[in-house]
């Protein structure tokens, strides 16, 4: 068979398999799969819009506990809210939460908060977290995903003035606000987080 009538037969082939392949299950099938597609897409995008409410609603509870913290939000080179972390823990303990992370004032990506403790603990909590990033290079290991919390990194609780006098280490600055439970040990060590670009 030459070249031209390879292209015929493909040709042909490629017919012959469309009109058999679209049969009313098949198109069923299709418009199902894309509209589950759009549906996922609109619950995604509701969770990223009702996440990002929930992070303005936090940082208007940090602000409210410290009114000084607004330094902190106009200085820094970014930033990024976890609205709601939640942590459990028998002995071997694990946290988790979402956030949005903003530079420039602008929410620029989500964010996702892990950490996985070993030691006397026992309860569980739910607690706020906002983490400030001094300089670019600070906010640029967080986007490469190389921010990793050592495991004597600790964190302002933020109350009435507490953010007065406090200092960035390694570039970040971390501070928490309880929101309810008993929780024995409440550190941020070994958190570590990742990062999506919106």
């Amino acid at each position: 068979m030459n070249y031209f009538g390879v292209i015929l037969f493909n040709q042909l082939s490629m017919n012959s398999v469309l009109k058999l392949s679209l049969t009313p299950k098949l198109l069923l099938s299709l418009t199902l799969i894309v509209s589950l597609s759009f549906t996922a897409v609109a619950q995604s995008k509701e969770k990223v819009e009702r996440l990002k409410v929930d992070s303005q609603e936090a940082k208007a509870e940090f602000l409210k506990a410290d009114w000084k913290m607004e330094k902190h939000f106009a200085e820094a080179y970014g930033y990024v809210i976890f609205p709601n972390v939640g942590k459990g823990a028998v002995g071997i303990g694990g946290a988790s939460g979402n956030g949005v992370a903003y530079q420039g004032g602008a929410a620029i990506g989500m964010a996702k908060l892990t950490q996985v403790s070993i030691g006397f603990q026992w309860g569980g909590q739910a607690y706020r977290e906002i983490i400030f990033f001094q300089n670019k290079e600070a906010m640029n290991r967080f986007k490469e995903n190389n921010v990793e919390l050592s495991a004597q990194a600790s964190a302002v609780a933020a109350t009435a003035g507490a953010s007065a006098d406090v200092d960035y280490s390694d570039g970040v600055l971390i501070f928490t606000m309880q929101k309810g439970g008993l929780m024995y040990e409440a550190s941020v060590g070994g958190q570590k987080f990742k990062f999506d670009a919106f």
